[in-house]
């Protein structure tokens, strides 16, 4: 599949900040069922815009750049993408599996979630692919989609107790629970073409990948209840979402922050973006 991207974000500052720095991980990578045919990042104000890899293998940009009232950060390309049934394979893995059993403050779990993981856990014993999949199912009939009561501070816990959040939500909650069950397991940012011909989104995607032993790293979008396929495209990687946002940076100075983001994402030469895969926004 051929998917056409755009990802837009603006930053209103008032009155203007004196100086502004970001990180910017919007730059996806090719790899065994993605390839990036097209991609450029441009950003309204006059600033250089340094190219590096973090620890993990994500492309970033670092801006920076003097007083300004207004920032527009502008990535669009073309992806092309194959359904591997969720298996991750040639991707530049920098570390052992091992260290994504690491907790952090977003992937903490509560008690609640703790006894579902281990008796999950138990129940499939040697299995951690049935694991894994019977989690996935679990946390999407215990959730509901809604983007007004959490944010991106919201911890798995937080969103777990509130049974409501977004795709950020829901793949901290696989993550942490994962987690306790022994098995590594990351967050993944990017894009995904939703079945229900809406091309235009008001954020990206996020999803979750876990390791298997003898088949290596799966993806597991819970918010849709589906492993990844062709309509997702995968952008960045982290233990959270802290590590893996497409945006993160300061500003020194200025008064009121207003971020505003728009994504359009549809299949390349067709009309209404359709996929045969499950939809969220």
């Amino acid at each position: 599949m051929r998917l056409r991207i755009q990802h837009t974000t603006t930053y209103r500052y008032e009155p203007p900040a004196t100086s502004v720095i970001q990180i910017l991980r919007m730059t996806p990578g090719s790899h065994d069922g993605q390839y990036v045919a097209e991609w450029q990042i441009d950003v309204s104000t006059d600033t250089k815009l340094d190219t590096h890899e973090d620890a993990f293998g994500n492309v970033t940009h670092v801006l920076s750049c003097g007083s300004v009232g207004d920032i527009k950060i502008f990535a669009e390309g073309l992806i092309e993408t194959h359904d591997t049934g969720g298996v991750l394979r040639g991707t530049d893995e920098r570390f052992p599996p091992g260290m994504f059993l690491r907790t952090t403050e977003l992937t903490e779990v509560n008690p609640a979630m703790s006894a579902v993981a281990r008796q999950l856990r138990a129940e499939a014993e040697s299995d951690t692919l049935g694991f894994l999949h019977t989690l996935m199912t679990q946390i999407s009939d215990h959730m509901t989609f809604d983007e007004d009561p959490t944010n991106s501070g919201t911890s798995a816990a937080e969103a777990f107790t509130l049974k409501r959040g977004v795709c950020q939500d829901y793949a901290h909650i696989f993550i942490a629970c994962a987690r306790t069950g022994g098995v590594p397991a990351r967050f993944v940012s990017g894009h995904f073409l939703r079945s229900d011909g809406t091309i235009h989104q008001n954020a990206g995607h996020a999803w979750a990948e876990a390791f298997v032993p003898d088949l290596g790293w799966i993806g597991f979008d819970p918010a849709n209840c589906i492993c990844s396929t062709d309509a997702h495209v995968r952008v960045a990687i982290g233990l959270d979402y802290l590590g893996a946002a497409p945006v993160r940076g300061t500003r020194y100075g200025g008064g009121l922050e207003t971020l505003t983001v728009a994504v359009k994402v549809e299949q390349a030469g067709r009309g209404g973006g359709q996929s045969q895969s499950q939809w969220q926004g």
